[in-house]
């Protein structure tokens, strides 16, 4: 259809042609007689603001698609920007808008091209509505129309709130999987059952208005909330609602929202009833039945009024249905802004009476906003009547509460006998609240909306003109003024009081909670001009809750996202950090020793496991970890578990996902093998056999090991079938699901020219997206990431040395957030870029540094809309591409797959070299760092710390009768090899230096820390002295007496931690223990031949022994606690007495002997929690066979002169 204006007159008639079929003319109307001499030019009023309107009644229901608009010919007068409204009456218009958010459309920039502009959605309506926003300011409002599109056909009905249809199924089998109703409505009511379907056993769905939101809600003596939708349904609009059946479940749609919800399964049969909830001979009005009209209302695709019409046996109509839609005539008044007012005279005479009567309904989103103003002449006052935190004041008295919430609310003012009086929701059980009693004469102008004041212009700023309180936006209708209607359509054609800003017959309020813009869970509320997210439940953070944050719940408990912003809730798990890798640790239902207790007459026993986290949650945590593993162990007593490969497995488990896959072999060893780890590794109890429990003997047994295939993991079930038989006995252990590292962090790819890029496909995150990655590069600048539309585009670049720019486009025009460092980016380190965009803001960070922000239009475009490649380290806009290296690049969570990419593409390499010029530095205490293909790792050989970044401390707490002794070489391995020797201990047979550390604290004096000695006599003695001083001996020279050297430190045997440095170059010793100065001796040094005992002192110190603690011992290269501690079987020690390890080295322990652990031997792989430290002694035997003793040894401890021996020689590795 093609409706074109050129006319004079005011209200014409012109021809709507269409391409198919002649349609009756259409008819149009404005808001100012045309001007005079128009001919053939168009419209344009006399009067150019916004107030003016041009409207077209199109004579019967019809689909718009586009409108068309054209200045006024010959003439300088066109518009550059114009609403558009819509109406099925010509009242209670409905401004159209695009992607929900934007409302304005651009026009013309000259009089003679066409803008035309096709309707995302088409509009259904018979009326439109064109009002300017803007025009030539060198000319006037000039504007030729046409609109596009097609007749609308439709059935509708009326229902009262006492009439309905019922629509009854034939009885007979199940009907296909899928099912629906569908139907249009509109209503000024906010409550309301909108349909219901009754299914066998008394239960049914009902579809009820409440507050102006859609509840799907079961119809049985509970009922329950399904789902709701849909938000401001009241108001006189055609709402489209779907329900679809799909087997267990159902999708519930308002307009353009759907929800899936999960179906009851007795739900298997319906009748259908629309309206009137009773049935009966006699219908009654109910308050819960729908009041208002109906349209195409749709079963299976069956035209349940067409039925009606015709009165088919399957439909009944109850009370009294008409099949059109009658709408009562409802005008309202729109306050959008801080100008917005309406002005209301009295009738003349009214105000002489002393009373008045104030009625109208309002809604609006805001907390606060002024009302209703008028004044008291006589008193020389102000009435006001406001909004504030949510509640209605008048003066200093307040009525109601919660107004804010976007639902139409009654308020009727009276004054009565010099009393004022106000109610609010009066039919509702509201309250009328009174003021004081004084004499109140109300004068002939009231105000409602912004302005306080008569005789104040609206952009008047004096204090008496203006408002103390906040502008009103939102919407009025139903407005009363001494018990008489308001007429508000004389208003808006300046015959009735005055007005300004306002937006008469529609209400434009819109719900931006609807649907929420909040993700994960977060809460929504909202003002007239935004909205909110609180986020402080949802485990998420920024504008829109989109971005992740780690949560501590308590001690090593943590909420953890595996997905980042993706739809995967955070998970609570432990956090194991006592360990080299840091372990994430998903408890199950049963992770204890637990005996098998057989059922009578059941052969097999079986357990189900239940893990503490959701599945989706379990699957991404182990596709996504570096490795994991879960013990399996089982111990026995005459009960087999998989009898051998060729026969059938007594025992089983299922693993995997979802119910699991059955596994048939067992912890430690391989998928498929039907082994244990026993029969693995050939060392079972019969060779016959592959696992320890299938030699069936009475004695226990056990096989145990680590189940460390992902594919296979977690562990969901467990079937134990020899059970049954006499004297079988047997326990089973499934331990916890255990997981560390992320295979993703490290996945890079390099590239080495300009014009190299990895491609993806499109990179959809119309509505939120956040980009993360990693890079190092030595350019000065390039383009990182890139994906194109049609006009819309997203990009983050390296614009310069020293800046990182993120810019998209969603529509509104490019938007950039620019991040300074005040270091170059270009220094081949890595770097870290997080930019986020939603509907509220964008953000960028950069490093660690603040992060920087830009908010986006309020009413603007929202959706980023893009269908090209994307590109990573390239661009497809030839600009300047990325060199050098990009890793653990994410997307809304999910992580790119660099590597694999990498390897099919020219130009790029997968992986990236070079980590450690970046984390070298986190290698500490003498640590080394080592590249990896992947990462790196911190050597800690060299260092006396363990752990991953060699910031462990390993400490040991002795008793008085405990020693550890570390041998170097032998004298006769010296001769045989002395390219063998390190340097660092050995020099021409001399030792030229020294480098020792050590932490100790003890109560005890004297005594002895630490002793050196050689084969020739020469020693190095660490120990306090009787007088709590720490004293050092160095003997190197047999015929001379030992230099002495003594801190003026006084009281270390007080139990605190204390650290000691000493160090030797030649004839130069120094002595240092923190927060002292250095004490620095000169003494002449060499190694000379000979083995006299030991000198008597020393001896008798040595032989009181040593109780305390020490740690973090290095002597040289040489860390010799450290190998006693974590390396008894493999280091050349003697350990003797107990040796406990102990967080007594901690500077945080104020008892250090408050957590001590037994040092097993025998134990490979030791858990310590807390930063621990060490020390180390050599053998001081001093009898026959000396000369025998390693050339060169440590010792500390007790020593019994008694029970010398011989040391055999032990190479040192460690």
């Amino acid at each position: 259809m093609t409706s074109v204006l050129n006319s004079k007159s005011s209200r014409v008639a012109a021809k709507a042609n269409s391409v198919r079929q002649q349609q009756q003319p259409s008819l149009f109307s404005s808001s100012r007689e045309f001007t005079r001499n128009l001919r053939a030019g168009g419209w344009s009023p006399h009067t150019s603001d916004r107030y003016q309107w041009l409207e077209v009644d199109l004579g019967q229901q019809t689909t718009i698609t586009a409108v068309a608009t054209q200045g006024r010919y010959g003439s300088s007068d066109w518009l550059s920007l114009y609403l558009l409204m819509f109406s099925d009456t010509g009242h209670n218009w409905k401004q159209y808008r695009q992607e929900d958010s934007i409302g304005s459309f651009p026009g013309n920039s000259n009089a003679d091209s066409v803008v035309q502009y096709k309707l995302q959605q088409p509009a259904i309506a018979r009326f439109l509505r064109l009002i300017p926003l803007d025009w030539n300011p060198s000319g006037r409002i000039g504007l030729r129309l046409e609109t596009y599109g097609c007749p609308y056909t439709s059935d509708v009905v009326s229902l009262d709130g006492s009439s309905g249809l019922v629509y009854r199924l034939s009885p007979g089998p199940r009907r296909a999987s899928r099912e629906a109703v569908s139907l249009k409505f509109k209503t000024l009511r906010n409550y309301g059952t909108l349909l219901q379907a009754e299914g066998e056993g008394g239960l049914g769905l009902s579809l009820e208005l409440e507050r102006g939101k859609l509840l799907l809600l079961t119809s049985s003596s509970e009922p329950r909330l399904l789902a709701s939708l849909g938000s401001l349904l009241d108001d006189q609009h055609w709402h489209h609602v779907a329900v679809e059946w799909r087997s267990s479940h159902l999708n519930l749609t308002v307009d353009k929202h759907t929800e899936r919800v999960q179906m009851p399964a007795e739900f298997s049969h319906w009748d259908i009833h629309v309206g009137a909830v009773q049935v009966s001979q006699k219908p009654e009005v109910s308050k819960r039945n729908f009041h208002g009209c109906l349209e195409n209302l749709l079963y299976n695709e069956l035209n349940l009024m067409e039925l009606a019409k015709h009165k088919e046996p399957h439909v009944t109509v109850v009370g009294n249905v008409t099949f059109s839609c009658a709408e009562s005539l409802s005008v309202a008044v729109t306050f959008p802004g801080p100008q917005s007012f309406l002005q209301l005279p009295r009738k003349a005479g009214a105000s002489s009476s002393g009373g008045v009567s104030v009625g109208f309904q309002f809604r609006t989103w805001n907390k606060a906003g002024l009302l209703l103003t008028f004044e008291l002449p006589q008193e020389g006052g102000v009435v006001w009547l406001y909004l504030s935190e949510a509640r209605l004041r008048l003066q200093i008295h307040k009525a109601g509460s919660a107004l804010n919430d976007g639902q139409w609310h009654a308020v009727e003012l009276n004054s009565r006998r010099g009393r004022l009086s106000i109610a609010v929701d009066k039919e509702e059980g509201g309250s009328a609240q009174p003021s004081p009693s004084f004499p109140v004469t109300i004068e002939s102008q009231l105000f409602f909306g912004g302005k306080s004041r008569a005789g104040c212009p609206t952009e008047d700023d004096r204090q008496e003109c203006r408002n103390p309180f906040n502008v009103f936006q939102g919407c009025m209708r139903l407005l009363t003024l001494d018990n008489q209607n308001v007429n508000l359509i004389m208003v808006q054609q300046k015959q009735l009081g005055v007005y300004s800003n306002l937006q008469i017959d529609m209400c434009g309020i819109i719900d931006r909670c609807s649907p929420s813009r909040c993700e994960h869970g977060g809460l929504c509320s909202q003002s007239w001009t935004g909205f909110h997210c609180n986020c402080s439940e949802s485990g998420y953070s920024g504008a829109t809750c989109h971005s992740v944050q780690a949560q501590r719940q308590h001690i090593r408990t943590f909420y953890i996202d595996v997905d980042g912003s993706g739809p995967i809730k955070p998970q609570l798990v432990y956090c194991n950090m006592t360990e080299e890798n840091t372990w994430m640790v998903i408890q199950h239902n049963n992770t204890e020793l637990t005996r098998v207790r057989p059922s009578p007459g059941v052969n097999q026993h079986s357990v189900q496991f239940d893990y503490s986290t959701e599945e989706e949650q379990l699957l991404a945590a182990i596709s996504q970890s570096e490795h994991c593993e879960q013990e399996l162990s089982y111990h026995c007593r005459k009960s087999r578990l998989l009898n051998t490969p060729e026969g059938s497995p007594f025992s089983w488990w299922l693993g995997g996902p979802g119910p699991g896959r059955v596994q048939t072999y067992w912890g430690g060893a391989h998928p498929g093998s039907q082994q244990c780890v026993c029969g693995l590794q050939g060392d079972c109890v019969d060779p016959q056999h592959y696992c320890n429990c299938d030699a069936d003997r009475m004695d226990w047994a056990e096989d145990s090991g680590l189940l460390a295939h992902k594919e296979s993991l977690p562990v969901r079930s467990l079937v134990l079938g020899d059970i049954q038989r006499p004297g079988s006995d047997a326990s089973y252990r499934v331990g916890p699901l255990r997981c560390h590292g992320d295979k993703n962090f490290w996945n890079a790819a390099f590239f080495d020219k300009e014009t190299s890029y990895l491609h993806f496909p499109t990179f959809h995150g119309e509505l939120s997206a956040d980009i993360s990655f990693l890079f190092k590069t030595t350019a000065s600048s390039g383009v990182f990431l890139e994906n194109l539309g049609i006009k819309d585009f997203i990009r983050i670049e390296l614009s310069s040395s020293t800046q990182v720019l993120f810019s998209f486009d969603v529509g509104n025009g490019p938007l950039e957030v620019r991040m300074e460092s005040k270091v170059p980016l270009n220094d081949n380190r890595w770097h870290r870029v997080r930019a986020e965009r939603n509907v509220k803001e964008a953000s960028l960070r950069l490093d660690e540094l603040p992060v920087a922000t830009q908010e986006a239009p309020a009413d603007g475009h929202l959706h980023l809309q893009l269908n090209s490649q994307l590109f990573i380290g390239g661009t497809a806009s030839r600009q300047k591409g990325f060199r050098g290296c990009i890793r653990s690049l994410q997307l809304n969570g999910v992580t790119l797959d660099l590597e694999e990419r990498a390897k099919i593409t020219p130009g790029v390499r997968a992986g990236c070299p070079g980590h450690c010029s970046s984390y070298g530095s986190l290698c500490q205490n003498q640590g080394r760092c080592v590249e990896r293909a992947n990462g790196f790792h911190c050597d800690c050989g060299l260092s006396a710390y363990t752990g991953v970044f060699c910031h462990t401390e390993v400490s040991a707490s002795f008793k008085s009768d405990t020693s550890v002794s570390y041998t170097f070489k032998e004298p006769y391995e010296l001769s045989r090899n002395s390219s063998a020797l390190p340097s660092s201990i050995y020099s021409d047979m001399t030792l030229r230096g020294e480098n020792v550390t050590l932490s100790f604290r003890t109560n005890q004096s004297p005594a002895l820390l630490l002793y050196v000695s050689s084969y020739y006599r020469e020693y190095l003695a660490l120990l306090i002295n009787k007088h709590d001083k720490l004293e050092v001996r160095y003997k190197l020279d047999s015929s001379r007496d030992a230099e002495v050297l003594r801190s003026r430190v006084k009281s270390l045997a007080n139990g605190q931690l204390h650290t000691v440095t000493i160090r030797r170059l030649t004839d130069s010793v120094s002595v240092q223990v923190p927060h002292t100065h250095a004490c620095t001796s000169l003494v002449r040094l060499f190694l000379s031949t000979g083995a006299d005992d030991l000198e008597p002192d020393m001896a008798r110190l040595a032989s009181l022994g040593f109780t305390g603690c020490l740690s973090v011992v290095h002597f040289n290269s040489i860390s010799p606690l450290k190998a006693a501690l974590l390396h008894p079987d493999t280091s050349p020690v003697i350990i003797t007495g107990p040796l406990v390890q102990s967080n007594c080295g901690s500077s945080a322990s104020a008892n250090p002997y408050a957590a001590e652990n037994t040092h097993n031997l025998s134990a490979r792989n030791n858990c310590i929690i807390i930063l621990i430290k060490i020390a180390v002694f050599k053998d001081l035997c001093t009898r026959v066979g000396l000369k025998k003793l390693s050339n060169f040894g440590l010792f500390m401890g007790f020593v019994d002169n008694q029970k010398c021996r011989i040391l055999s020689a032990v190479s040192f590795k460690y």
